[in-house]
């Protein structure tokens, strides 16, 4: 299976939320057609996504209203969790320009881990292989969670691994992609996800608060603890408010009432022009010269 620019997923967002921890079995039936096969790992989401920068003097009154009006993530703690990333790209930065420029079909390639660095960790533990891909207006995400091993030997080794049937398509096309583009890690991403889920009139809806983002431009074992630097300024956070048609009335009426305008951030594109892989764009945000441990 090809993925040429100009294609669409084609599948309809599930309800589930996109960004929980996979330290649990996400299976399900996909569709009719596939009801008779073993549940799969494979998830597709279309959404809309809106993203905020949020001043930490704004955080507490912002989350008091989130807490009033959703509900915290049940698979995230008191504290939240970890979501570390390592993006793929060609060596001139394909995906990185695609982004910048706005096209209106662009897309990335990662593999995703949630838990912090250094915690309990090894070559079995589930990783997701991610493509997400912006159509117009919508965002699009499939994924297949894997071990990190085999995702390793997909994404870096660039070997053809076995799969259930129904996510075998999938882990094919990101195979074409990798050796057709000749992708390699690039930079990584890091921080602290607060997550919200919608109730009631506003299910579907999901808000986000990520703190201390940090990047890297090397030693991109997602295991490992090792220096990294603010890629935003720690003193603000990214508030990100994902809804599968449009956001609801009170969501925009907070922002505006905290002065908080939509942003064009990108992690991705954050890490990479805070590691001087690229100029930095005129989306760029400001962020801490300062390098930190894991």
């Amino acid at each position: 299976m090809r993925f040429e620019a100009g294609e669409t997923d084609g599948g309809e967002g599930s309800g589930e939320p996109e960004d929980r921890p996979n330290d649990r079995t996400e299976g399900g039936q996909r569709a009719a057609a596939d009801r008779l096969r073993s549940p799969s790992s494979l998830h597709a989401f279309n959404r809309y996504e809106l993203k905020y920068l949020v001043p930490s003097d704004q955080i507490g009154d912002i989350r008091a209203e989130l807490d009033e009006r959703m509900e915290r993530d049940a698979y995230a703690g008191p504290r939240g969790y970890g979501v570390w990333s390592v993006y793929y790209d060609t060596s001139r930065l394909r995906f990185y320009f695609e982004k910048i420029e706005g096209l209106k079909f662009r897309r990335k390639l990662r593999i995703r881990r949630y838990g912090e660095t250094g915690e309990a960790a090894d070559e079995n533990s589930p990783v997701s292989v991610e493509i997400k891909q912006r159509v117009n207006r919508v965002t699009q995400k499939r994924r297949v969670i894997l071990p990190y091993e085999r995702a390793l030997a997909l994404c870096d080794r660039r070997e053809r691994i076995d799969v259930a049937a129904a996510d075998q398509p999938f882990v094919d096309e990101v195979l074409d992609l990798i050796i057709r583009l000749d992708l390699r890690p690039i930079a990584m991403t890091g921080y602290r996800r607060e997550p919200y889920v919608g109730q009631d009139a506003d299910l579907g809806l999901r808000v986000t608060l990520d703190h201390r983002v940090r990047g890297r431009d090397r030693d991109f074992d997602l295991r490992a603890e090792t220096e990294n630097r603010y890629i935003i300024r720690p003193d603000f956070a990214v508030m990100e408010v994902k809804v599968n048609e449009r956001a609801p009335y009170w969501v925009t009426d907070m922002a505006a009432r905290y002065g908080l305008q939509i942003q064009r951030i990108s992690k991705y594109c954050q890490s990479v022009e805070a590691h001087g892989l690229a100029p930095r764009s005129v989306f760029h945000v400001p962020e801490d010269q300062q390098t930190l441990p894991a």
